[in-house]
């Protein structure tokens, strides 16, 4: 956990940063991982497990599986960022590639777990994992019990419905709020249609953030979250610059969604205790968004 005066003043409210950037893996996609694979009996487990993954999950499942001593295989789209194909490598993920849609990943599991009898755990879509995701919710409020509020970035939601299942579960009057990128905004445009609306043609330097919202996590979010709060990405790159700054965090662009957020409900959350979920620190140096590029 890491306070900032400087940032409390900016903001007016008294921020509790959970660096989930120095979890395992730097995600906090470590947790849901772990407790899924761990959750398997050794027959479930006996073919390893499998996934899709832009880069984050991958990475987590292939370190929960070393721990369990399982294979894991990770369908990684082309695309991915070289520092996230880099982690998966570094603990063990068995990586193939593959054109970056969504058709594309899903064809080529299907394909690995035909021919291996992996075990499929969904980065996101997955009561196991939604439950891992949680827990960092819980440990904040074990340590500051007071919280008036939490904001968790929100992408395909496993950390934003676990976030509000704990935290609600503790503290039904606590607010839990999302953070979206505008160029990204499934979870908020569904909250208000009322029905899943699935992300078309996201346009966001938070990678994390780009996938769609699952029917597991969905109905979760519309009934545990408060609101979703959409932010530019003039402001993530902003607030991305500023906690480095000021924090001394090696945060990526999705964690700086979650701060920017809190700027922009200041309003909203003036003298209150709020805690924000810092979801993870992978990040290319050579792609920062403050970098001038000729």
């Amino acid at each position: 956990m890491v306070t900032s005066r400087s940032l409390d003043a900016l903001c007016g409210a008294r921020l509790f940063f959970k660096c989930e950037n120095l979890q395992r893996a730097g995600v906090f996609k470590a947790r849901g991982a772990h407790n899924a694979v761990l959750a398997l009996s050794d027959e479930e487990a006996r073919g390893g497990v499998l996934t899709h993954s832009s880069g984050n999950h991958g990475a987590a499942l292939a370190l929960a599986a070393r721990v369990r001593r399982i294979p894991a295989y990770i369908v990684v789209p082309e695309n991915a960022l070289p520092s996230k194909i880099d982690n998966i490598r570094r603990y063990g993920g068995r990586i193939e590639f593959c054109p970056p849609t969504l058709a594309a990943r899903e064809a080529a599991a299907a394909r690995i777990q035909s021919e291996t009898g992996a075990r499929l755990i969904h980065a996101y879509n997955d009561p196991w994992v939604i439950a891992g995701q949680g827990t960092a919710a819980l440990e904040l409020l074990e340590d500051h019990p007071d919280l008036d509020a939490i904001v968790a970035p929100v992408g395909g939601g496993g950390l934003l419905s676990g976030t509000a299942i704990a935290a609600k579960g503790l503290k039904p009057e606590i607010s839990v709020l999302g953070a979206e990128p505008a160029g990204a905004d499934d979870a908020a445009r569904s909250l208000q249609a009322g029905r899943l609306m699935p992300q078309t043609n996201p346009r966001t330097l938070a990678d994390g953030l780009r996938t769609s919202l699952g029917d597991l996590t969905f109905p979760l979010i519309r009934q545990q979250v408060d609101a979703i709060v959409t932010v530019s990405e003039a402001a993530l790159g902003e607030n991305m610059q500023l906690v480095w700054s000021i924090l001394k965090l090696v945060i990526e662009p999705s964690s700086a969604v979650a701060v920017a957020a809190v700027f922009q409900a200041k309003e909203s959350l003036q003298g209150k205790r709020v805690g924000v979920i810092l979801s993870g620190g992978n990040v290319d140096l050579d792609r920062l968004p403050w970098i001038q590029r000729p």
